[in-house]
């Protein structure tokens, strides 16, 4: 039992401060009518007023709407509580006015001329002393061509400020045709520059008309140009696939000669190396190169083979154990060999 109590402490006060903050909501949204006087009030015209909407004094909420019905016809009767605490006199003005551009209504409430006597509960006050909202199409359409022109910022803060003038919450006439003077001064700039822009762009027009001709061969040729692509559209596809296929074909290509290709770059590597290492030989070779070329042309000089005389002769022979032989030597004694020409 002493492990529970705790827990069941708990919950309790869990449920009451959840049934106390449900209770205020459904006070603050309009479920449960506040405790105060309920009046009721005629209309010719109450578009866009809810049960639940504000009531107010001033500005001050002091109440709230609870019922909308027709009487008569054509008249509507709004039933509307106020807290018991603020005094409600026969004489009293309600007026359905706007609470924000959305089109959210509230009953305003307001003192009249009289005798100020108090207004009994579910008093009735007359359409003498009610005024419907204002007609917002009626309204903003006369301000239109104004609209039109602006940002939708501005258009915001102007609508509003119109309302609050026309319901008399706030600003003067003097204070929105200033504001609509400013807005038109803004307009009338943005007109010299839209007028400086025609200017301009009558002066590009005067100069594409000067060379319309020439604006219009381009366009031919270029019409001309497109017609030769779309007659051709059916061999330009076959070259595309055909370089296509070359493009395949080619990497096929360097994919297979690339290894070989690899090697020889190798190869070649090693072949500068040996090159650089035997410079002094090569380059004693390739000095007496000339000298012996001259020779080889003396030799091939009588046609397409080689001459050659044997002019002197002499041999030994070399035999194991022995002394080498020496055989006699044959010396020729032709003049071509007497000259020391070719061996």
């Amino acid at each position: 039992m002493s492990r529970t109590t705790p827990a069941l402490v708990k919950l309790l006060l869990f449920a009451a401060v959840t049934l106390l903050a449900t209770a205020l909501l459904a006070q603050t949204l309009g479920a449960f009518p506040p405790d105060g006087v309920t009046y009721r009030a005629r209309f010719t015209d109450v578009t866009g007023l809810l049960p639940g909407d504000d009531v107010r004094i001033a500005g001050v909420r002091v109440g709230r709407v609870s019922d909308i019905a027709v009487v008569d016809d054509n008249v509507a009767e709004v039933a509307f509580t106020v807290d018991r605490d603020v005094p409600v006199a026969t004489s009293v003005r309600v007026a359905v006015r706007y609470r924000n551009l959305v089109g959210q209504r509230y009953l305003a409430l307001s003192e009249g001329p009289g005798d100020g006597r108090p207004l009994r509960a579910d008093g009735l006050i007359p359409l003498t002393q009610t005024r419907p909202a204002l007609d917002l199409t009626v309204l903003f359409n006369g301000f239109r061509p104004l609209f039109t022109a602006l940002n939708p910022d501005d258009v915001n803060k102007l609508a509003y400020e119109i309302i609050q003038v026309l319901q008399g919450e706030g600003g003067t006439v003097a204070g929105l045709l200033r504001r609509t003077a400013s807005l038109t001064n803004t307009l009338a700039d943005r007109d010299a520059v839209i007028g400086r822009v025609v200017t301009n762009l009558n002066a590009v027009l005067s100069t594409l008309a000067d060379h319309d001709r020439e604006l219009d061969q381009s366009v031919s040729q270029l019409q001309q140009f497109v017609s030769g692509l779309t007659a051709d559209r059916a061999a330009i596809g076959e070259a595309l696939v055909n370089l296509a296929d070359l493009t395949d074909t080619t990497a096929g290509l360097l994919r297979q000669t690339r290894p070989p290709l690899a090697a020889d770059v190798r190869a070649l590597d090693d072949l500068a190396g040996t090159l650089d290492r035997n410079s002094a030989v090569i380059d004693a070779t390739l000095g007496r190169l000339p000298q012996r070329y001259e020779a080889l042309t003396r030799v091939a000089s009588y046609g397409s083979w080689f001459n050659f005389y044997l002019c002197d002769f002499d041999g030994r022979v070399a035999v194991a154990g022995h002394a080498p032989l020496t055989t006699p030597g044959v010396s020729a004694t032709a003049a071509r060999c007497a000259t020391g020409g070719s061996q």
